[in-house]
């Protein structure tokens, strides 16, 4: 929803960013690995009853999470590997902040926010299962109302406003869901109608042959 803006608006301080890692000499899984640290000390922060703080440093995190592939393009270092890496780091990174949230809300007896921390969280790791799922038929899923950089913002706007982290988890937990049924249905419309054997198999093996980059 909001990337094309994103790419428009920001686009040369990104590319300024993305030149400035790129001559301090960093690696992409160096920015994943940050990315990862820093979404596990915003999850101590969220445990520890802060949430203004941790919303604001989840702008750090985004960014971390935006730059390395962008820095593995650019140094020309793309391959498999980094981007499962990246995958599981993101969904593990999911996890701990919807985790952390869930935690804390429920542990102060705000039971709805709690229940829908957990709910945004299964729809963001359903979205991401079934882009992966049609993946693995040789599909290709990129549409989506809500996709990682929209849960970014929205959070940091949940986190650092009173009172809007329920309805900002609502509205994740709805959007999210309208992702899931977009994919689904744009699956469906890749897929071919008539039986025939899935193609799974035969892209795991050609996928096989391939030597990792």
């Amino acid at each position: 929803m909001i990337a094309p803006l994103f790419g428009v608006v920001f686009a040369w301080p990104y590319r300024l960013g993305l030149k400035g890692l790129h001559r301090a000499g960093f690696r992409p899984w160096q920015l994943t690995l940050l990315s990862l640290v820093a979404n596990a000390a915003i999850g101590w922060l969220i445990l520890t009853g802060r949430l203004f703080l941790p919303g604001l440093l989840l702008m750090v995190a985004g960014l971390l999470d935006i730059f390395d592939g962008g820095l593995a393009r650019l140094r020309g270092e793309e391959s498999r590997w980094g981007a499962f890496m990246d995958s599981v780091i993101d969904r593990a990174s999911d996890i701990i902040l919807f985790g952390c949230i869930f935690w804390v809300e429920f542990g102060q007896g705000h039971r709805v926010t709690a229940a829908f921390a957990m709910a945004a969280l299964l729809v963001s790791l359903l979205v991401s299962y079934v882009r992966a799922q049609a993946e693995a038929l040789g599909l290709s899923l990129t549409e989506g109302f809500v996709q990682r950089l929209e849960r970014y913002v929205a959070l940091m706007i949940g986190l650092t406003l009173p009172r809007a982290l329920l309805w900002i988890l609502v509205l994740l937990t709805a959007l999210g869901g309208l992702t899931v049924i977009q994919r689904l249905w744009s699956a469906w419309r890749q897929l071919p109608t008539t039986p025939g054997p899935l193609r799974r198999s035969t892209t795991r093996r050609r996928v096989a042959r391939r030597p990792v980059a």
